[in-house]
């Protein structure tokens, strides 16, 4: 089957030779830039941890109703605990997504940081759901670390540029349920058409297909990842900070043929922020007079508020 986005390995980043590590970068840099997705191996994250989380988050679900609302916390625009269905749309859809889900932000021991990451919902009927979100969580934010040194190698920073930013930083894993779709739905989709907010996000494979992307002739192309392999995509704010020259891809989740209704969909993305103090202005070398500056200043923290706000989670 032809691939619709390139392939990396990070191990050939982590632990190569130098030659390797070039290699990678201007691999992934070039992916980034021509498709703004790209798939990764030997991506660090253990197999067993994802596992655990998908079925955890499979029996979390698949409680009733009643019970999975009490971890619908008000006043946090979803980005911690349960966010029922049919709550997010995207920002130029009146319809709301077919799904449901449940995101687990930053950990913080930092009393100062309270304010900031408010405490996880801790989730009293699936112990393991908690346990596995924190570990997987973890271990995303090392290979997503990896990656964005890998990235700050393309765009000639120094290799820890953003090691700073993201440390502690705002980031999200969102455990999303799309049910079976059980009658015509109102021209919806599981996930109609968007771009992410983020630095990058990276998400391991979904447990059906439906994953699409807009490519630069206007084609909607299916995206399916091989086992063990993660789908990493651009996301606007390192879009806005490379002004443009990484792109942040369009992307969906479309709903299955009318026979594979009646199977739900389970998908776990991590959403890579970063501290919300961090400037987003257009980076200099960025900047030419083939590609003037697209977008004005703005920190993380303004720029995700505004984000929310547009495809309603944040009133």
């Amino acid at each position: 089957m032809e691939r619709t986005i390139p392939v990396v390995d990070l191990s050939k980043f982590v632990n190569g030779n130098d030659e390797e590590k070039k290699a990678f970068v201007d691999k992934l840099g070039k992916a980034f830039h021509e498709v703004g997705f790209v798939g990764v191996i030997n991506h660090g994250i253990p197999k067993e941890l994802v596992q655990g989380f998908y079925s955890a988050s499979k029996e979390f679900f698949s409680l009733r109703k009643d019970v999975k609302v009490k971890y619908e916390m008000k006043g946090m625009a979803g980005q911690r605990g349960y966010t029922s269905f049919g709550k997010e749309h995207a920002k130029q859809s009146e319809v709301a997504d077919l799904k449901e889900f449940f995101q687990i932000g930053q950990y913080v021991d930092d009393p100062a940081l309270k304010e900031e990451y408010p405490d996880n919902v801790v989730i009293d009927e699936v112990s393991a759901f908690n346990d596995f979100g924190k570990n997987l969580y973890q271990a995303f934010e090392k290979s997503g670390g990896a990656l964005l040194r890998a990235i700050a190698l393309h765009l000639n920073l120094d290799e820890d540029y953003f090691d700073n930013h993201i440390e502690k930083g705002n980031s999200i894993l969102r455990s999303i349920h799309y049910p079976p779709i059980t009658e015509e739905p109102r021209s919806a989709i599981r996930a109609e058409q968007h771009e992410d907010i983020n630095l990058i996000t990276l998400l391991v494979g979904a447990s059906a297909g439906g994953l699409q992307l807009l490519n630069a002739d206007n084609e909607w192309k299916d995206i399916t990842p091989a086992e063990d392999e993660i789908v990493i995509n651009v996301g606007d704010m390192l879009q806005r900070l490379t002004n443009n020259y990484l792109k942040s891809t369009t992307h969906r989740v479309v709903n299955p043929p009318k026979e594979q209704w009646h199977v739900p969909r389970l998908s776990i993305p991590f959403f890579l922020h970063p501290k919300s103090q961090m400037d987003l202005s257009c980076l200099d070398s960025c900047i030419t007079e083939e590609q003037p500056i697209a977008y004005p200043p703005t920190t993380a923290g303004d720029y995700l508020d505004e984000r929310l706000r547009e495809i309603g989670l944040k009133k």
